[in-house]
């Protein structure tokens, strides 16, 4: 069995993995308030951000912490459009939850299949990702923990809907998305730790490309999204603020001369 690593760099990855699950659901969550005050278009528009946050910092987590992954005795690559397709099923998955949360008339039956549905997506998305790597080895799974961790994504995810659902203040929101980002964190260790490899020692290439050739360049620009797109959100009024806004604006205008 070759020695596995999943902090070959240090804390480092680890620590700024947790960092964008934190900021991806912080921003979610956000959105989805936004999205829950709003109507219409603006509702819609409002759903779409979030899940891509939401997805986003979940995909950008998990390859973020696969910077640091490491098999003894071989090198690894990455299958690029495996990568790039797990990036859609995150992305798919987390705005169907979103959508049934947003849209839903039975709220809790719209948390229970949004939370499975984007659960058992996450998971597909950290698995598919899993299946992109090529290494010379084979690898091999724990079902315990294989299943643990499609667990975790469950109740990670039904949490992060439920949040999004009765979470309003600020405060709130920053608390619970420090909880799921541990939670996204957990899910992710706990499926690398199911993982064994075999080494078939070969000075054969393998296909693919490397973490820093793809996944790194990658991972910065999803990460840039999010901060913008934080910004971006931050700086938005709130439905609140419209509202203020607009009675004000209607008190001028019936007190003008």
């Amino acid at each position: 069995m070759g020695h596995l690593d999943h902090a070959a760099l240090g804390w480092l990855t680890p620590a700024l993995s947790y960092v964008m699950a934190c900021i991806g659901a912080a921003l979610g969550l956000r959105c989805t308030v936004r999205a829950l005050a709003a109507t219409g278009r603006s509702r819609r528009n409002w759903l779409v951000t979030a899940a891509s946050a939401i997805g986003t910092g979940i995909w950008t987590m998990h390859f973020v912490a696969m910077l640091g992954f490491s098999v003894g005795g071989t090198d690894i690559r990455y299958d690029v459009p495996l990568t790039l397709l797990s990036l859609l099923v995150a992305m798919v998955v987390v705005c169907a939850g979103v959508f049934a949360v947003g849209y839903g008339r039975d709220r809790g039956r719209a948390l229970f299949l949004g939370g499975l549905t984007t659960g058992v997506g996450v998971a597909s998305m950290h698995y598919l990702g899993m299946a992109a790597v090529r290494l010379h080895g084979d690898v091999t799974y724990d079902p315990v923990l294989v299943g643990l961790s499609v667990l975790i994504a469950v109740v990670a995810a039904t949490a992060a809907l439920w949040a999004a659902l009765n979470i309003k203040s600020p405060v709130a929101v920053t608390i619970a998305s420090l909880i799921m980002g541990a939670a996204v964190s957990s899910m992710h260790y706990t499926g690398m730790f199911a993982v064994s490899v075999r080494v078939t020692p070969s000075g054969a290439a393998l296909p693919g490309a490397t973490a820093m050739q793809f996944i790194f360049p990658l991972a910065v620009g999803l990460g840039s999204y999010l901060f913008l797109t934080s910004a971006f959100v931050a700086l938005s009024p709130t439905a609140g603020e419209l509202e203020a806004s607009a009675s004000a604006q209607r008190l001028v205008e019936r007190t003008a001369p």
